[in-house]
């Protein structure tokens, strides 16, 4: 693991590489507007795709690197992937731009025209709790990529059944909440939810070409 720090318009990020050896891609995963790259989903792909070929790097938005509790708008958060870019393409291999919820967004916003080799959307939100008309699948309809969305079956922000048909693929952990979470009734573990999403992954980021 190494970490490197990145000036970009939106301020300094941080990128925290989780090197494969050999690699053949690299995922790239921003983290949420609740929280950073401690995110169980997130650590579980660290340490689980480096053996197989996929260098992680998680990152960091400035925001979170400055200490702030707020995450800003759209467009700065877009700006701050931006900035990143250049390290993150900087090994020389095809990039898979991801993230969780918010940081989904970004990486569908930006896929096209950073040239993101896919997209990987953890908890997208489709849209706020109890609001479906506000609608995002404009963004992830728009990312030009192949795309895998992993989707709790439970998600306040919206459940698998909610998305529309489109040019991507959807995996369930079934019972998971919008940070993959399952109640303990639901008869299953949180090693169980993680596993379905690294193994989901796995079998993805294999299948790129």
């Amino acid at each position: 693991m190494t970490q490197h720090t990145i000036a970009t318009a939106a301020g300094t990020a941080r990128i925290t590489w989780y090197p494969a050896r050999p690699a053949r891609l690299v995922l790239a995963v921003g983290h949420g507007a609740g929280g950073g790259i401690e995110a169980p989903d997130l650590q579980a792909l660290a340490r689980e795709l480096p053996a197989h070929g996929v260098s992680v790097a998680l990152v960091e938005q400035p925001w979170r690197v400055a200490g702030r509790k707020v995450a800003p708008a759209p467009k700065t958060l877009d700006a701050g992937w931006r900035g990143l870019w250049p390290a993150l393409t900087a090994p020389g291999l095809p990039v898979v731009s991801g993230g969780r919820s918010a940081g989904a967004r970004v990486a569908c916003r930006t896929a096209a025209e950073l040239g993101a080799h896919a997209v990987l959307a953890l908890g997208f939100p489709l849209h706020p709790p109890g609001r479906p008309e506000r609608s995002r699948a404009d963004e992830l309809l728009g990312a030009g990529v192949p795309t895998l969305v992993v989707q709790g079956g439970n998600d306040p922000f919206g459940k698998p059944g909610e998305f529309p048909e489109g040019d991507f693929d959807l995996v369930e952990v079934e019972h998971g909440d919008h940070g993959f979470a399952v109640p303990k009734r639901a008869g299953t573990t949180p090693e169980r939810a993680l596993g379905i999403i690294t193994a989901a992954v796995v079998e993805w980021t294999a299948s790129l070409r």
